[in-house]
């Protein structure tokens, strides 16, 4: 690896963001998933979760989608609800799903600055009622048209820009949040990719 690519590679793990993930629930289009992976490397998401309860485990994901942002993130795959619920509790202190319900809060009053896990569900039924029971609550985006849905990777894109804007603001983009051995494990590993990777 050159000093260059080093330094490129350090500059973006040395913004990557431990207290921030998104969970898809059962997403069927794994171009959805390659667009919303896209974004989470983006604004400096390092770890997503693909929980697969309904739905056969994804084995690729849609490369032109992603511009093969999976290889940068650590992506963990289940199909047992509470198996991947345990594994968020242990690293986020909240969690939120995208849900219109009377009780869901707007997106714009979600403090982006504290540990939190965001669940967006499938392209035809949303979150489930099995996943809603297990998280902290549910947020809405606010729309002003008849149709008051989005693509999954543009409620997600949009999200996670107000996050980006809170955290940013907040200052937390200019302090390193992965701990040193964290660290090092995905420097080794991103510095095995070949130098024509986009990064």
């Amino acid at each position: 690896m050159t000093p260059e690519r080093r330094e490129k590679l350090l500059s973006v793990l040395n913004k990557r963001q431990n207290d921030l993930t998104i969970v898809l629930e059962n997403v069927f289009d794994p171009h959805n998933i390659s667009a919303v992976m896209r974004t989470c490397d983006a604004i400096g998401i390092q770890e997503i979760f693909v929980l697969n309860t309904r739905i056969p485990k994804h084995k690729k994901w849609g490369a032109r989608s992603s511009s093969s942002a999976a290889k940068w993130l650590t992506i963990h795959q289940y199909t047992d609800a509470e198996e991947c619920f345990q594994k968020i509790r242990a690293s986020y202190s909240r969690i939120l799903t995208t849900h219109l319900s009377s009780d869901a809060v707007d997106l714009y009053s979600i403090d982006f600055t504290g540990s939190i896990a965001l669940v967006f569900g499938n392209e035809h039924s949303g979150v489930t009622d099995e996943i809603r029971a297990m998280a902290d609550g549910n947020f809405i985006i606010p729309q002003q048209g008849i149709i008051q849905s989005l693509n999954i990777s543009v409620a997600c894109a949009v999200t996670l820009y107000e996050a980006y804007r809170q955290k940013k603001n907040a200052g937390h983009y200019e302090q390193r949040k992965l701990a040193g051995e964290q660290l090092g494990t995905l420097l080794d590993e991103w510095g095995f990719y070949g130098e024509e990777k986009e990064i």
